[in-house]
């Protein structure tokens, strides 16, 4: 497993959180769902394609991201995991990004996001074509949000 071994079973756990939610939301499968809930973390970690998400709290907090995340906003797990997701975006652009968080808790899933984002070390980027999602228990408790995109280009 590449997670952080104190994390293994937590993330296994999210994972099938954020996979069960894109399959209820969108309608398709964000990655081929073989083999058991540990190799399908583990895909979903070393895919070649950004996966973030954010809990519930009133500020949210990003609870995942997977290698490419990483990679993207150049920080390690640990301080990814501890960062408010308002973060990503610097500030004249979090305006922006409630209104999508809003629009995505509305109508479930957003499939066409475009928008700036900053990396730990002030990089900008800006993605295209992200799909934004709400996350679910299964009981139809929200749990969170998550995004998913593979195409980005630095500023």
């Amino acid at each position: 497993m590449t997670f952080p071994p104190q994390q293994a079973e937590r993330l296994t756990c999210h994972t099938q959180i954020l996979l069960d939610s894109f399959a209820r939301r969108v309608g398709r499968e964000l990655i081929e769902r073989s083999g058991d809930a540990e190799y399908q973390a583990e895909r979903l970690f070393t895919a070649s394609f950004v996966v973030v998400s954010h809990g519930t709290e009133a500020d949210p907090v990003l609870n995942y991201g997977n290698r490419t995340a990483l990679d993207l906003w150049e920080t390690d797990f640990a301080t990814l995991t501890a960062m408010p997701s308002r973060l990503t975006a610097e500030p004249m652009h979090r305006d922006e990004r409630a209104r999508l968080l809003e629009r995505t808790t509305r109508d479930g899933y957003v499939d066409d996001y475009r928008g700036i984002r900053v990396s730990a070390k002030g990089r900008r980027f800006l993605i295209e074509q992200a799909i934004v999602w709400n996350l679910d228990d299964g009981q139809g408790r929200q749990v969170g949000q998550a995004a998913t995109f593979d195409r980005w280009e630095f500023l």
